[in-house]
């Protein structure tokens, strides 16, 4: 059995090209139906403020698939120990043995989730897409800003968080980029212009409204995942012209779909029609009909990214 570090994983994985077409093929299989993705096992450590995710996923074809744990714990930084860790255990899909133990800390999730962000952007912003709003400043914030600059010729970030020392922060880190960065006080302000927002945050109550939103943008949801967690309006998703999520029933469970599920009902009331990104991509589903739609993506995050990210790496790794 091998087990491989985070430095070593760093090395091998970068948020590239490379590591985006391997997250759309893996998507695009999930839309194929070529994927065993059982539910999400999580569990909340209230007395710590931490939570714990188990995620995987079987891609037929794959020689190996993932089993990853994640944890998050958020008061981690007043301990001056960072927030989110974890790893995964790549296992046979012929024998059901342990192949490997990828140590990466939560690398590999970042490197992933950001890299969704950017497909989803890939295939329902405007091609034309400059100037990004994100609400919040974390690491997945800035990962975001990176990934979308894989498919997009970004200029301009307009930030909006909570604690205006980390927006000021989170700014200053991207100027040195080359980027132009605008600090607000408010969400209004910061997507007034925007032609893509991403919300990236860990809130529990929604963040964005509709009338936040201008002609033609595209929204990216990202920090939605898990049942506590929440942060677009419902006039949010009512307002948009397309809906997508990497996963109805994760969206239904973790994401944003469960403003619309009513407990205790055997079928859900979303008042509109859903997609999955995975299907957009594999069948090049047009849901941007014109420059004035609003589109949304809501990402929860997915086992097929992991066993598709975590193959990657030890392919790389064992090169």
């Amino acid at each position: 059995m091998q087990l491989h570090q985070r430095d070593a994983i760093e090395a091998a994985v970068q948020l590239d090209m490379d590591a985006l077409t391997v997250i759309e093929a893996g998507f695009a299989a999930l839309g194929r139906g070529e994927a065993v993705q059982p539910p999400i096992l999580s569990m909340a450590i209230e007395e710590s403020n931490g939570e714990v995710d188990v995620k995987t996923a079987h891609i037929r074809g794959f020689e190996r698939f993932a089993i990853k744990v994640s944890s998050g714990f958020f008061d981690n930084p007043k301990q001056g120990l960072p927030s989110l860790n974890g790893l995964m255990m790549m296992f046979s899909a012929r024998t059901g043995l342990v192949d490997a133990v990828l140590f990466d800390e939560g690398y590999l999730t970042a490197v992933r989730t950001a890299l969704a962000g950017a497909l989803a952007a890939k295939y329902l912003a405007r091609e034309n897409s400059r100037r990004v709003t994100v609400l919040g400043a974390g690491e997945q914030a800035e990962l975001q800003i990176d990934a979308l600059r894989l498919v997009h010729d970004i200029e301009t970030v307009d930030v909006w968080a909570r604690r205006p020392e980390a927006a000021e922060s989170y700014a200053e880190r991207l100027r040195q980029r080359g980027l132009a960065v605008n600090v607000h006080d408010d969400v209004h302000a910061a997507c007034r212009e925007a032609d893509i927002i991403v919300t990236a945050t860990p809130s529990q109550q929604p963040i964005l409204q509709a009338a936040d939103l201008p002609e033609g943008v595209h929204v990216t949801a990202m920090g939605s995942d898990s049942p506590d967690k929440r942060e677009l309006d419902d006039s949010v998703m009512t307002r948009a012209d397309a809906f997508v999520c990497d996963t109805r029933a994760q969206s239904e469970c973790n994401g944003e779909l469960k403003a619309f599920v009513k407990p205790g009902e055997a079928q859900t009331s979303v008042p509109f029609k859903v997609y999955e990104l995975g299907q957009v991509i594999d069948r090049r589903l047009p849901l941007r009909l014109s420059d004035a739609g609003i589109t949304v993506c809501d990402l929860t995050g997915t086992g097929v990214q992991d066993t598709a990210i975590a193959d990657y790496a030890l392919r790389r790794l064992e090169a």
